[in-house]
């Protein structure tokens, strides 16, 4: 439609990339989590004078900040037919896959949070089944099993590749094993593993025993779709029999709304999502029809010895062309790593690696029509994190945030994400697009 070739070539924004260094290896995050270092005694004038600068930062955006922001229209479409009068039921969904920035849910919380204050609560949506990895965490949704489970595919995503559709699955071949969900929906799906000799579940609302229903079949995606009555529910799958159950997750959505579905990995790399079932992947991304997929990785990349730039910035490209093969209609947008540093001899330093994980990523966007946010140049730039850190916002790790940082930079991504959609609904209305 003209309106809409015309909003995308005004919002289309450019970006220079950066140049790429060599990085420097460093050992696995993963096992340095438990003895992350604890943030700096700071004085109280530095630490106000920190949180002066953060907030300098924050209100005085950059101009390159976001790039190809036209690539959102289709997104900010839905949300405006979401939004209008009278409105336009159809739920937005929107899948963020990520690395522990994202499994924490504080980043992804508050995004969540500000999109559902505005367009209405959707639902928690897709969420993992159980409770598979140590600092899985969703604020929108609380789920949890017995011990009779056994996780795989996450960040190494070893295995066959049938993890679903957030790379984790849960397995049992034991009877009277469970998983439960609360939530507040009004449908309800499960992902499972279809296999010759599947066994049997069993799904309860609370107490009341709703159906039964077999996993076995040939080998690909399962799901079994329940119309709930909306509201609060307790859902609960019990194993029936000494079979193997394979488990990916609970999709629970409300009729209409925005759902932001935070699918986060420890330790994670972008290429993980690579090794996952391609079929499968696609089925699970179609049944779901994302409005917008953001992807949120490179933090791990930056200190990864077997990358480089220009494989990185291939592989890159490739993931974005498998997305959008998967989900043609969905916007993407990826966010930047944040600005990181590493200790050396006991005196922390900025991670050169962030550098070339920057430029493979915006390089791979504009190549494949994508937006990119730049987390760390809207964050305060190369260097920044140190600031977040003497102002309470940041961990004594130099690479994650606290709670209280997380929500705010979260606020800063909501905002510069409402400000183009403004700049879109202003413009549709110029160039007479149909309310």
């Amino acid at each position: 439609m003209r309106f809409c070739a015309g909003i995308a070539a005004l919002l289309f924004l450019a970006a220079p990339p950066e140049g790429a260094e060599v990085k420097k290896s460093e050992g696995a995050a993963a096992k340095k989590k438990a003895t992350r270092p604890a943030a700096p005694a700071v004085s109280s004038a530095l630490r106000a004078a920190s949180l002066r600068k953060v907030s300098d930062y924050l209100e005085d955006p950059p101009e390159q900040t976001f790039a190809q922001a036209g690539t959102l229209v289709p997104v900010f479409e839905q949300l405006f037919r979401l939004g209008s009068q009278p409105p336009d039921p159809a739920p937005v969904h929107i899948i963020h896959w990520g690395d522990s920035h994202t499994a924490a849910d504080d980043f992804t919380g508050g995004v969540r949070d500000l999109l559902k204050a505005r367009f209405g609560d959707g639902g928690s949506g897709f969420s993992l089944a159980g409770h598979p990895f140590l600092g899985y965490r969703r604020f929108d949704v609380h789920g949890g099993g017995t011990t009779g489970w056994v996780s795989e595919g996450l960040r190494s995503a070893s295995g066959d590749g049938y993890f679903g559709l957030g790379g984790v699955s849960i397995s049992t071949a034991h009877p009277g094993q469970s998983v439960f969900i609360e939530t507040d929906c009004a449908n309800l799906e499960i992902h499972y593993l279809q296999q010759p000799g599947g066994g049997d579940l069993a799904l309860y609302d609370y107490d009341q025993r709703l159906e039964q229903f077999s996993t076995d079949g040939p080998l690909g995606p399962g799901f079994v779709r329940y119309q709930a009555s909306s509201g609060a529910h307790r859902f609960a799958l019990r194993t029936l029999t000494a079979r193997p159950v394979r488990l990916f997750g609970w999709v629970a959505d409300k009729d209409t709304g925005v759902t932001y579905e935070a699918l986060g990995i420890n330790g994670a790399e972008a290429g993980v999502i690579l090794r996952w079932d391609e079929k499968m992947l696609a089925t699970y991304l179609q049944r779901r029809n994302p409005g917008l997929i953001v992807l949120a990785y490179g933090t791990n990349e930056a200190s990864d010895p077997n990358l480089n730039a220009e494989a990185y910035h291939a592989m890159f490209s490739a993931l974005l062309q498998r997305l959008r093969n998967g989900a043609p209609t969905a916007s993407i947008l990826v966010l930047g790593p944040p600005d990181r540093w590493y200790r050396y001899k006991g005196v922390f330093r900025i991670y050169p690696g962030i550098d070339w994980v920057i430029a493979a990523q915006q390089a791979a966007c504009r190549e494949n029509a994508c937006a990119f946010w730049d987390t760390r140049t809207r964050m305060g730039g190369k260097g920044a994190m140190r600031d977040w850190v003497y102002a309470g916002l940041a961990q004594g790790d130099y690479v994650h945030f606290t709670s209280a940082g997380y929500r705010r930079l979260a606020g800063v991504l909501f905002a510069d994400i409402m400000q183009q959609y403004d700049t879109y609904k202003k413009t549709r209305q110029e160039l007479g697009g149909p309310n």
